[in-house]
């Protein structure tokens, strides 16, 4: 019996099977997770199916992150199908490419700024407040993924780094809220992964060179390990711990003068 049996769990972001989210989903079927999915638009919703169908999964719902009524939609659905929901993984990121190339002072503009944070912060405490009635006296657990770039300057990370800071910020503020109610809120920040979204950041095989080369590990994380761990976060396994970032990251987030041997 695997840890997550008997859960119900709702996957927010899967876009392919090279995702941080697919990553994740996979962990928790095999874990024992009943899952639901998510997609962005129609021209994902043939992948993300086929996904859903891999897991055994056959709820899945239109959700652009952006619109309070789609929001609220996916939990009405989930709600005609389910008793309740017991995890709900946030894997959801954006801004404009322009906002992501140069120099933060140089590029940042005050749409590309709301745009970030909408998507990419604001959307797990919506999710969360939307989800919390279908969550309440089930030991829930919400998730979220966030990224180096949130504690420290990464370049041309730019306004996506004041994003995830914000998406931090809101892990503690929801886990200080939900927790009477018996809802945990965790994060988890990875490193460096080759998926579909990495394709389009500049220098990105650079990145990963650099983080194969100084980590402790010595070698770049997994969606499998980022995935993994979700799992466990997610169980009840991890009943005490929330308002964590947690570091998958093969240790790079702990090494100071990197590079110098």
């Amino acid at each position: 019996m695997g840890m997550l049996t008997g859960k119900k769990a709702l996957i927010v972001g899967v876009a392919s099977p090279r995702s941080i989210a697919w990553g994740i989903a996979e962990a928790m079927a095999r874990e024992g997770a009943e899952l639901a999915f998510t997609y962005q638009n129609e021209k994902l919703k043939s992948r993300v199916d086929k996904i859903a169908q891999q897991t055994g999964s056959k709820l899945v719902m239109p959700l652009d992150v952006t619109s309070d009524e789609q929001i609220t939609a996916v939990f009405d659905e989930i709600s005609e199908h389910w008793d309740g929901l017991d995890i709900i993984v946030h894997a959801v990121g954006f801004a404009p490419r322009e906002q992501l190339e140069g120099e933060f002072a140089d590029v940042v503009d005050r749409e590309g700024f709301r745009i970030a944070h909408d998507i990419s912060a604001y959307s797990f405490a919506a999710l969360a407040r939307a989800g919390r009635s279908l969550m309440k006296g089930r030991n829930g657990a919400l998730l979220t993924l966030s990224y180096l770039g949130a504690v420290r300057a990464m370049p041309s990370y730019n306004v996506m780094g004041l994003a995830k800071a914000s998406l931090e910020a809101a892990v503690r503020y929801l886990a200080h809220g939900l927790g009477p109610e018996g809802i945990r809120v965790n994060g988890i920040s990875a490193g460096p992964i080759k998926t579909l979204a990495a394709a389009g950041i500049p220098r990105f095989r650079a990145m990963l060179d650099h983080v194969e080369h100084t980590a402790p590990l010595r070698r770049s994380v997994s969606i499998e390990d980022v995935g993994n761990a979700a799992a466990f976060l997610c169980s009840d396994l991890a009943a005490g711990i929330t308002g964590e970032i947690t570091y998958v990251d093969g240790g790079y987030s702990i090494v100071g003068m990197a590079g110098i041997d």
